[in-house]
């Protein structure tokens, strides 16, 4: 049986701005993204719809949606502002996403997989947050202008779930396109938790960005986490040294003025 199609946003979505729409003083996390890579194919907003969170719906760019295959290590992972453990809050990540906009307008990320190398960080996010972090063996090398990330999933599964990822950095971009834009400047994350529907607001300092080859890509993570086989070669690999990034408390599931989530 097809999903039952989400409502469409009441409002129209936010613009989308290269800097965060606002600051958190108050972060409920830190830590900061190094060493990335975004690899992007498109996407018919049909065969997405249904393994987003209720209350959102694809967002698009003239009428196409994207999946993200997002490869980078994780550093010093900590609440509030408290520096993370150094050994248990650094690891290598690789994550697959889509994007989403809620009825408020706020559009974010949705994350199917969240592969890591660190026991104790997948136990807690899959445990104390229900997101879907899954343990894997995981590396990242650099030759010379390449980076190789590469994850076998441990557990709990699909067990032996891969990815391999090369890319070779180009030149740094001074004026992202309205795509690029779209799929790294994104100031929240949709997701459900206690079983009620959440916005995490993030942010952090504009994305130095550069465009990058794809020398090798093989992976299933993709197909894993429910999404029909890349087909065709990306439309946009891109790589970045990196960011510091806080986030903050749950939004208002009633939009401003509204109770906040528990």
């Amino acid at each position: 049986m097809p999903p039952t199609p989400q409502p469409w946003p009441s409002r129209p979505p936010a613009p989308v701005t290269a800097d965060a729409p606002e600051a958190i003083a108050r972060p409920l996390l830190t830590q900061s993204w190094l060493d990335l890579t975004f690899v992007h194919w498109a996407a018919d907003p049909a065969d997405v719809a249904g393994l987003l969170p209720p209350g959102t719906v694809p967002d698009t760019l003239d009428g196409v949606t994207y999946v993200g295959l997002v490869a980078f290590r994780m550093h010093r992972a900590g609440w509030l502002r408290l520096p993370g453990v150094p050994y248990l809050s650094t690891f290598p990540e690789t994550n697959v996403r889509l994007y989403s906009v809620d009825a408020h307008g706020r559009r974010g990320v949705v994350f199917l997989s969240l592969d890591a190398s660190r026991l104790v960080p997948v136990a807690v996010g899959r445990l104390g947050f229900r997101m879907p972090y899954l343990w894997s063996r995981m590396d990242i090398r650099h030759d010379g202008d390449t980076v190789t990330y590469t994850g076998s999933r441990r557990w709990p599964g699909p067990r032996g779930a891969r990815s391999r990822l090369t890319v070779r950095k180009g030149e740094r971009i001074t004026q992202p396109t309205g795509l690029e834009h779209f799929l790294t400047a994104r100031w929240g994350m949709h997701g459900t938790f206690l079983g009620r529907s959440t916005y995490l607001p993030n942010a952090h300092p504009r994305w130095p960005l550069h465009r990058a080859e794809l020398v090798e890509c093989e992976e299933d993570l993709v197909a894993a986490a429910g999404l029909p086989e890349p087909a065709g070669e990306p439309v946009s690999v891109l790589y970045s040294p990196g960011v510091p990034a806080r986030f903050g408390l749950p939004a208002r599931p009633g939009g401003p003025g509204g109770p906040r989530t528990p």
